[in-house]
């Protein structure tokens, strides 16, 4: 497996998200399966796993906690705070908490349910508007200090909202959603993390399984399914949609590749430090994700890929509108 830097933190060129096999997907994955997933991709080289307490709450951490207690020393643990949940309970109230004495808490209880002593890369979920950034950064230098947390991060933070933090203690990554038909980031993000020497972890990097190929207009979600409420995902969105994913085809075909893995390889071509991370509940597609590495975007391909996407419209918001009024802060 290929390296890249978050930052000073070198990690594998593809994460894993483990989200999916606890959390928003549908029914959880069977634990031991999940665990038995998680130690494969680490078998395979991926070193950084990606969760959150809000995942659950609570479950997933435990989950990725047990699957890598084995091998802790040899993989990067990211997790995230910032929702209002009860650090004991997991009773999630509305809205966010990242009042200073609310991190503290939370990061206590990540660290009991990871099975550790250090958090490697912590990122704050989503900004509070409650709380000055500069409150969290310090919060966060404080933990580092410590030695409960190495390296710090947001997660859909706006360009403004990076600098500030920033300069109070160095981020290491900013994870934001990002892929070929969710582009919000290049405006104003990954040129600020460029220039400050940020490393970029695009969440959905497979546009929550779109820009694989096998969802279509028919395709059926269960309720506890995130996709059931997207505005991206509803059947007329998918269907006009569908039209991007005939471009991914077609550009496999010619790679001899898949539509999920063309559709990482243009996000690692993208930049140097750009790391994504795709979940999947299934071996097979494990495999097929960190096949991506190995395939090759020509310079043609990728002008091919974005005069292409350039004609087709992506139809419905990436996120409804409570959650997405969290984001770009």
């Amino acid at each position: 497996m290929k390296k890249r830097k978050l930052g000073d933190l070198e990690v594998s060129a593809v994460g894993y998200g483990c989200m999916g096999l606890s959390y928003g997907y549908g029914p959880a994955t069977d634990r031991t399966e999940g665990i038995s997933l998680i130690r494969a991709a680490a078998g395979r080289g991926v070193t950084i796993f990606d969760t959150a307490e809000a995942y659950g709450p609570f479950t997933n951490e435990e989950l990725v906690g047990e699957a890598l207690a084995p091998i802790r020393e040899q993989v990067i643990i990211a997790t995230k705070f910032g929702w209002d949940i009860d650090p004991e309970t997991g009773e999630r109230r509305p809205g966010l908490n990242s009042r200073p004495e609310h991190i503290k808490a939370a990061t206590e209880g990540m660290l009991r349910r990871l099975k550790t002593d250090h958090i490697d890369l912590l990122y704050q979920h989503r900004v509070d508007p409650e709380v000055p950034i500069e409150d969290v950064a310090g919060t966060m230098k404080d933990l580092i200090a410590e030695g409960k947390v190495i390296y710090y991060g947001l997660s859909e933070a706006g360009a403004q909202t990076i600098r500030r933090a920033h300069a109070v203690h160095p981020l290491a990554a900013i994870q934001s959603e990002y892929s070929i038909w969710t582009r919000d980031p290049e405006a104003e993000v990954l040129p600020t993390c460029e220039e400050l020497g940020i490393g970029f972890v695009p969440w959905s990097p497979l546009g929550q399984g779109f820009l694989t190929g096998k969802i279509d207009a028919a395709t059926t979600f269960e309720s506890s399914d995130f996709r059931a409420v997207f505005p991206r995902f509803t059947p007329e969105a998918r269907e006009a949609n569908l039209a991007l994913v005939e471009v991914l085809k077609q550009i496999a075909g010619r790679k001899h590749a898949t539509p999920a893995q063309v559709a990482l390889a243009w996000l690692l071509a993208q930049k140097p430090w750009i790391i994504p991370i795709p979940g999947t509940t299934k071996l097979h597609r494990l495999d097929e994700n960190l096949g991506a590495v190995g395939v090759e975007l020509t310079p043609q391909d990728l002008r091919d890929i974005e005069t292409s996407f350039a004609k087709i419209p992506v139809e419905g918001a990436r996120l409804p509108e409570q959650i997405l009024r969290y984001s770009n802060r």
